[in-house]
């Protein structure tokens, strides 16, 4: 059985609210779909309060995605 591949999307690189396109099949993978019909999250890995990166599965095709990236409070607090 062929392993699935795994991509890297890093969150800092890419515009527009969090949407990005499956680096496999290209079919639209949105933050704000929670119906787990167009990916399903495999593992979270959560670094004191932050999320540091989030394993997800792309329905359509299979690919893994490690997505990197996300915002740590400390850096979007003005405070710092």
């Amino acid at each position: 059985m062929k392993q699935p591949l795994v991509y890297e999307v890093d969150l800092t690189k890419i515009k527009g609210a969090g949407d990005f396109p499956c680096p496999s099949c290209g079919v639209v993978i949105s933050p704000e779909d929670e119906t787990e019909e167009v990916y399903t999250i495999l593992e979270t890995k959560v670094k004191g309060e932050s999320l540091e990166e989030l394993v997800i599965q792309c329905n359509k095709c299979g690919s893994k995605i490690s997505i990197v990236g996300f915002l740590s409070p400390e850096l979007a607090s003005p405070e710092g």
